[in-house]
């Protein structure tokens, strides 16, 4: 499939251990987190526990931690971290020369097995 990057921030208007939010309209919106070491990731802003608000989580390390019931998910795959069994859904995200881009509109991944 071939992916439509749109253009939506230069990695500075993203906090490092912080996210922003892309709104969508007719779809869940997406959190793009900034590590510490400038990685970027995107998830689908729902914890796959009870759909809290990633994007108001802790980022640490290469997780963010959901802050109603402390499920940590991983970003490079929205996996939620065990013994908590869940999926976000990650959106593809490209880096260069500061701008970030998203693959939209497309399929959210998933994780690789079944969630």
């Amino acid at each position: 499939m071939q992916q439509d990057w749109k253009a939506i921030c230069q990695i500075d208007d993203i906090p490092a251990q912080g996210a922003r939010v892309v709104k969508r309209a007719g779809a869940d919106d997406i959190a793009v987190f900034r590590t510490v070491d400038n990685q970027i990731f995107a998830l689908i802003d729902k914890c796959p526990h009870k759909g809290g608000p990633l994007s108001q989580g802790v980022v640490h390390g290469r997780a963010v931690t959901c802050p109603l019931h402390n499920w940590v998910i991983a970003l490079d795959s929205g996996e939620a971290q065990g013994p908590d069994e869940g999926c976000a859904g990650h959106i593809p995200v490209r880096l260069e020369a500061g701008t970030v881009y998203l693959a939209l509109p497309q399929a959210v991944a998933t994780c690789d097995h079944a969630c």
